[in-house]
């Protein structure tokens, strides 16, 4: 009796015989990134030269996209878009998803959040950008993402009435407004405001129950920061009516701030908090410090604020003590030359460290003594956690073309 396509199945069993890769997500400089597979997670910071986007998949699948930032305009203390200018950053980022998220997931972005209402993070304005096909608003960073994917979820720090400290309402935030009501009133996509000290709202949809292990636990958002017990949160800002209009929090400073773990792994994302305070303002303009008491040591970590003068400052660096550090970098001061000793100072803590940074703009070169040490200055930077969480390794892909090709690998590096 003749079985129908049994060449094919065993051409298929061969094939999966001799390339393993194909099953375990190994990656080889030279080729493709290998697509994520169950069991991992997976944290790509995507170069655009345009701002912030991150792109967690995590070990059951579930996606999240943290900031699609895209800014107006281009100057000189900025590097080029990558892969070049012929797309907008919302388009590439949206394209980077296409591909990283077609193989074997379902094409839909589960939960978004957009740390501040800064351009870089969420979508500039400058009056050129198109309009959506249906809403009331123009695409640009998160706007275009949301055009290209069904969100299930969009986290951010303002929803609903978007009025702290006082009412926001700049053009770029307006917008993301506009496309927000639309979204949920035609879309299907839910809204909800970041609640810090949860560990429930952003949660595996699945298959929870294979990965116990895993969490996402909101560290802070407007001021109001875990304590590290259960649910508990305190007010780091105090009461509006007790400062000055003039010191009353900044929107750097009201940024979300969440902690992934994965088994023994743990991962660190905070938007652009400062942690030093400009001359002359309140202390409680340190917003790094207690953040950095709820999170603890982790494994790795997002710099804040791009690694600007006003952040990681000496007790945040030493408190979480990371053993990668990752930069999102399209700025001359992306980092400055004080943040970047700090990182690598040995007195602020012991042991080894690698810092990647996806963009690294030539004027930095000329003014921060010992750059030139960065694991890597250019590329998408995509940390790859093994199932379990035990290890993990920083894979850097070509960000000149779309490609995916791997450039270096780094690791692994054992999870403490």
């Amino acid at each position: 009796m003749k079985i129908p396509h049994l060449k094919i199945i065993l051409f298929g069993t061969v094939l999966f015989a001799f390339c393993p890769r194909l099953m375990s997500g190994e990656d080889i400089v030279g080729s493709e990134i290998a697509p994520w597979v169950p069991g991992m997670l997976d944290i790509h910071q995507i170069s655009t030269g345009r701002g912030n986007a991150g792109l967690y998949i995590f070990p059951d699948g579930t996606s999240l996209l943290v900031d699609a930032g895209e800014l107006p305009r281009k100057t000189p203390r900025q590097t080029p878009d990558r892969p070049d200018g012929t797309r907008p950053a919302g388009e590439w980022i949206a394209r980077y998803l296409r591909h990283t998220l077609s193989r074997e997931l379902h094409p839909v972005v589960d939960y978004a959040l957009i740390t501040h209402f800064h351009p870089d993070h969420m979508g500039g304005i400058s009056g050129s950008q198109p309009k959506a096909i249906h809403g009331d608003y123009q695409l640009t960073g998160m706007t275009w993402l949301g055009e290209s994917f069904r969100i299930g979820k969009m986290l951010d720090r303002g929803w609903p009435d978007y009025a702290y400290p006082k009412a926001i309402a700049d053009i770029a935030t307006r917008n993301y407004r506009s496309f927000v009501r639309w979204q949920s009133a035609h879309n299907g996509m839910k809204a909800e405001r970041f609640l810090p000290g949860r560990n429930d709202q952003i949660v595996l949809q699945r298959d929870p129950v294979k990965f116990p292990h895993f969490e996402v636990r909101n560290i802070s958002a407007n001021g109001e920061v875990w304590t590290g017990v259960g649910r508990e949160t305190r007010q780091h800002f105090p009461a509006l009516a007790d400062v000055p209009p003039a010191d009353w929090p900044n929107e750097n400073m009201c940024s979300i701030a969440f902690r992934v773990s994965y088994g023994k792994f743990d991962y660190f994302s905070g938007g652009d908090l400062p942690g030093i305070p400009q001359e002359g303002y309140p202390l409680w303009h340190d917003v790094e410090t207690p953040v950095a008491k709820a999170v603890g040591p982790v494994e790795a970590a997002l710099l804040n604020h791009h690694g600007y003068i006003d952040s990681q400052n000496g007790f945040f660096v030493g408190t979480l003590r990371p053993r990668v550090w990752i930069i999102s970098t399209w700025d001359s001061g992306h980092p400055t030359a004080r943040v970047w000793q700090r990182l690598r100072s040995e007195r602020v803590y012991a042991g080894p460290r690698d810092i990647f940074a996806t963009d690294l703009h030539p004027g930095t070169r000329d003014v921060v003594m010992g750059i030139e040490k960065l694991a890597s200055d250019r590329g998408h930077v995509v940390l790859r956690v093994a199932p379990g969480g035990g290890d993990y390794r920083v894979v850097i892909v070509d960000d000149a073309s779309e490609s995916h090709v791997v450039k270096k690998i780094f690791g692994p590096f054992q999870s403490r």
